[in-house]
């Protein structure tokens, strides 16, 4: 059955990163990163949140598309309300598809040093937010929104640490 694998977590925790590598090492499999669909709004930069709005309900019906075709998607993607994760779920399973949400998290230390150090063109709104307080602010809200339904995985070593929790937490799904 295929599977929407939803990673969730903070600013610079490295869900892109481990989605990339996921989909690399399963042909197949869509990586469907949102903020990449958000550059394509006209405006986005100067309303990243209203851009955000309009992208995620097509994010979501291109995933259900997708799985609909027997695939698996890899969706890397930070929300922090349970409404939303509920429609990530809905469009997995109108597909016949199984919703599996995983949360990295990592030190909000590590996630900061790992948002200087990288190149993302969403950046400028972590700035405009707050840059580092915003991703603590989001670390605190992460952590307040994970559910005895959602799967931890640790974040803080390097990317083949991080993406062999992930295959790990993968091969103890049912299904």
């Amino acid at each position: 059955m295929p599977r929407l694998i939803h990673l969730n977590g903070p600013t610079g925790v490295g869900k892109s990163t481990i989605a990339a590598r996921y989909a690399a090492d399963h042909p197949g499999t869509l990586d469907l990163d949102a903020d990449e669909i958000v550059r394509l709004v006209g405006g986005w930069r100067e309303d990243f949140y209203g851009a955000v709005g309009l992208v995620r309900p097509l994010a979501l019906a291109m995933a259900a598309t997708h799985l609909a075709s027997g695939h698996d998607v890899v969706m890397p993607q930070l929300i922090m309300r349970h409404g939303e994760r509920d429609k990530f779920a809905a469009a997995a399973a109108s597909a016949g598809a199984d919703y599996l949400e995983f949360v990295l998290l990592a030190p909000p230390e590590t996630a900061i040093d790992r948002y200087r150090r990288r190149e993302h063109h969403i950046d400028h709104v972590v700035e405009a937010l707050g840059g580092a307080d915003v991703i603590r602010q989001g670390h605190d809200r992460i952590t307040a929104y994970l559910t005895p339904h959602v799967t931890v995985i640790e974040a803080g070593g390097d990317v083949e640490q991080t993406y062999a929790a992930l295959r790990a937490a993968l091969a103890h799904q049912p299904g």
